[in-house]
């Protein structure tokens, strides 16, 4: 009875609030004490006064009534007439009652189950929902019949459960999906059980609870589905649409992400290569202050290394913006990863808001052997982010020495999502018109939950960044961009040979990063 719901208050909500619910659920765990009972009771009043519909998960937990030893979570029924009738008192004022076979029977008083049934009846017109396991669910919408299946019984799916932690709450969530949307009972306990067999079927309580696109598909095809948690399809769409934020409508990403880089500025200026962090912190420093001066409100980001950048990333984690991390080794072709080979070891330290970025020089027609290593090492790049939950973001630059033509960085695409490759981010070089057409059909039809492209810099020219910017205007699906040299390049340089002070760094940093957001938006 330590967890923090249990200490919330009638002072943490008002009436208003309550009021503007579809639906109010309350369950039994918060009949427990004398607090949790009086906030749940208040609540339930303002939600019946407002003509909220009322919901009650019974979630009998004999530990959290005193009813067995302290740590004793795994007992789920212990008969007892008190906690009975605590919980009939409450049973007439709910429009919905839900329960297991022994949540109904200590709401009944009986551990005979049509007894119990009409115990409730008696007391409540509530429509009554039996959880049955294996044998599904069944509905009960007046009289309580001679037989169980009388009642209107849709069964549930077969799945290997793995954990069952959280299927209450998910069977929860999608009956009253359907019941609150008017589909029909049957609906409803479809959508139920199919929630709870998603979530006992993978290792998780929460962060296994299905979104309303993962139950379509997962319905869809059910049969031909015993392990969801082993399933592609399932688990891809489990991850695009449970992302924080959903979306990112606009980005304007300072990148400072480079190491190679800044080695040649410092050696090519005749300074320790000390000075770099402090240059990073510097260079935060100048994209907030132009991300202010923008107005950007949580469309600012930035590329950041753990190289020479680590305080800098640290400074910025947690204040809400985009925040990219590289992986690869500057230069490396085939692909080679920072740290070896072991990525999946790596994000495990990192914070899960920050994206995986990793700068690919590839082209469709590499020669075979090196193509492959590549695309080896991607793989197991994404199926690290997908293990560990971060996004990815793949940059590819195809090298210059092979013609290019503008089908290159299509078939360069196509070719990882037929690996099954699905990176969250690209980010490509500014392209003519034609070209972002056919990316952006492409990516559509292959993977719609993309979050889009951002454009890369290569230290160009404002005029030329200008003039990309405004080639994929008509392009929803390119958010915005990633640009580094071009706006930090000149004054880094000027700085590390003592030609400006740090102020003079941020703000002729700062101008140049808002020159670019200025361009971006008036495309």
């Amino acid at each position: 009875t330590d967890c923090a719901d249990m200490a919330v208050s009638v002072e943490d909500f008002d009436e208003r609030f309550i009021g503007s619910s579809k639906a109010f659920l309350g369950n039994g765990t918060h009949c427990a004490t004398e607090h949790t009972y009086h906030t749940a009771k208040t609540a339930l009043e303002m939600a019946r006064r407002n003509g909220v519909k009322t919901v009650f998960d019974i979630d009998y937990r004999p530990v959290l009534w005193g009813l067995t030893r302290l740590g004793d979570g795994e007992t789920r029924f212990i008969s007892d007439d008190g906690v009975s009738r605590h919980l009939q008192s409450l049973l007439p004022l709910f429009d919905l009652i839900v329960g297991t076979e022994e949540e109904i029977h200590i709401a009944g008083g009986s551990t005979d189950t049509l007894q119990a049934l009409r115990t409730i009846r008696e007391l409540s017109q509530a429509i009554i929902v039996l959880k049955r396991g294996p044998y599904g669910a069944t509905v009960f919408d007046g009289a309580i019949p001679a037989d169980l299946d009388d009642g209107i019984t849709v069964k549930g799916v077969k799945v290997e459960v793995l954990n069952v932690l959280g299927a209450g709450d998910s069977f929860m969530a999608g009956f009253l999906r359907g019941w609150l949307r008017e589909e029909g009972y049957n609906k409803a306990l479809t959508y139920a059980n199919a929630c709870g067999a998603l979530v006992v079927s993978r290792h998780g309580c929460a962060p296994a609870m299905p979104t309303s696109e993962e139950l379509d598909d997962y319905l869809s095809r059910a049969q031909d589905v015993p392990r969801p948690d082993r399933d592609q399809r399932l688990n891809y769409l489990h991850r695009v649409t449970t992302r924080y934020p959903r979306e990112w409508p606009e980005l304007c990403v300072l990148a400072m992400d480079h190491r190679k880089q800044f080695f040649d500025m410092v050696q090519a200026a005749g300074v320790s290569e000390a000075r770099i962090p402090a240059l990073k912190n510097l260079l935060l420093k100048a994209a907030e202050q132009g991300a202010q001066q923008a107005g950007l409100n949580g469309q600012a980001g930035v590329l950041l290394d753990d190289s020479y950048g680590q305080a800098a990333l640290n400074a910025v984690t947690g204040r809400g913006w985009w925040i990219g991390r590289p992986v690869e080794l500057p230069g490396s072709r085939p692909l080679e990863l920072e740290g070896g080979r072991s990525i999946g070891s790596r994000l495990k330290s990192w914070s899960r808001e920050h994206v995986v970025k990793c700068l690919l020089f590839y082209h469709p027609d590499d020669p075979v052997e090196l193509r492959l290593a590549q695309e080896r090492q991607v793989q197991e790049l994404y199926q690290a982010c997908c293990a560990s939950g971060h996004e990815l973001l793949l940059e590819i630059i195809p090298p210059q020495d092979l013609p290019q033509d503008e089908t290159t960085l299509a078939r360069a695409i196509e070719r990882f999502y037929n690996l099954e490759v699905y990176p969250d981010w690209w980010k490509l070089a500014p392209q003519p018109p034609v070209v972002w057409d056919r990316l952006s059909n492409l990516i559509k039809t292959r993977q719609p939950h993309c979050r889009g492209i951002v454009l890369l810099g290569l230290d160009a020219p404002d005029d030329e960044l200008r003039q990309g910017f405004e080639n994929c205007a008509a392009f929803p699906l390119i958010k915005g961009f990633t640009v580094g040299r071009t706006i930090f390049g000149e004054p880094s340089r000027r700085w590390l040979h003592g030609e400006l002070n740090d102020n003079g760094l941020i703000d002729a940093v700062s101008q140049n990063y808002l020159r670019l957001i200025h361009y971006w938006r008036e495309r």
